[in-house]
């Protein structure tokens, strides 16, 4: 069996450089306790490892109020504005691993909205950087993630200016669409196309790869945003794709005919995980 393994597969700079704040302030704080504001990525194992290491997730604002020493770091996703200013005015110690992609995005959109533009954001709206570039965006913000939603969108503003920015892993070729849509109504525009550049490399590999072989298999958590897009794209091109978190979820018997399968994985996915699967796909064909 042929295997080809993806280049771009695995742990994108932000995704790295946050789990490595982490394991740096796990080291540096053993006299404190150490909590994330929500999982620091989207990846059940990696969340597991750090809570094994006494690591504590905070999910909510109302968690947040009961944390009285320690340290908090900020998600890989970012956060809202407002809580910023809540830790800074409860005294609470925190690091900032936001991804350097999403913070730029919490800068444009901020100066935008001061600057009297409506701001959109095309991603989805549950998404935890979604929700965190709206908290930085004021009051006049939309989130479209459809076509549909796209064409019902209107300003009510009276200078009808509109600045578009992108959720980091969101499908290039659907933000082109939903920005088109939303050009043709004549506003005064600006687009910003703030899909990480890694991101986009990935999904455009991935969709080569997974036109050249029979099977493809895609790793990583399911809340993953960017797993999720890549599973869409692979699954458009190569009929037999499979959305695995571990080895453990693939059923080895739907490769036994095939001779060529390609792997990639999402933003969030550890090495050692793809590597697993790599070599048993390889050993037992």
């Amino acid at each position: 069996m042929e295997i080809k393994l993806a280049k771009t597969a695995g742990f994108c700079f932000g995704v790295k450089r946050a789990v490595e704040t982490v394991y740096e302030e796990i080291k540096k704080n053993t006299d404190k306790k150490v909590y994330t504001y929500g999982p620091i990525i989207h990846n059940e194992e990696v969340i597991k490892e750090l809570a094994a290491m006494g690591v504590e997730v905070i999910r909510s604002e109302e968690e947040l109020k009961k944390v009285t020493d320690g340290i908090v770091i900020i998600r890989s996703h970012g956060l809202p504005k407002r809580v910023y200013r809540k830790m800074e005015e409860s005294g609470i110690s925190y690091v900032d691993a936001t991804c350097p992609f999403v913070k730029k995005i919490h800068t444009i959109v901020s100066r935008e909205s001061a600057a009297g533009a409506h701001v959109v954001v095309i991603g989805n709206r549950t998404h935890p950087e979604v929700e965190g570039i709206r908290g930085w965006a004021g009051d006049r913000v939309s989130i479209i993630q459809t076509r549909e939603e796209a064409e019902d969108f209107r300003v009510e503003e009276p200078a009808g200016r509109v600045c578009v920015v992108a959720q980091t892993t969101f499908n290039y070729k659907k933000f082109q669409e939903l920005v088109e849509i939303i050009e043709k109504k004549g506003y005064d525009i600006l687009v910003l196309n703030t899909i990480c550049s890694a991101t986009r490399k990935r999904q455009e590999e991935a969709g080569r790869i997974a036109k050249s072989v029979e099977a493809m298999i895609v790793i990583g958590d399911k809340r993953s945003s960017n797993t999720q897009k890549l599973f869409e794209i692979c699954n458009k091109e190569c009929l037999n794709t499979y959305y695995i978190q571990t080895l453990d979820d693939l059923d080895l018997n739907q490769l036994g005919s095939v001779e060529t399968v390609g792997i990639t994985a999402g933003a969030s996915t550890p090495k050692n995980i793809i590597e697993e699967v790599q070599n048993n796909v390889g050993t037992n064909f």
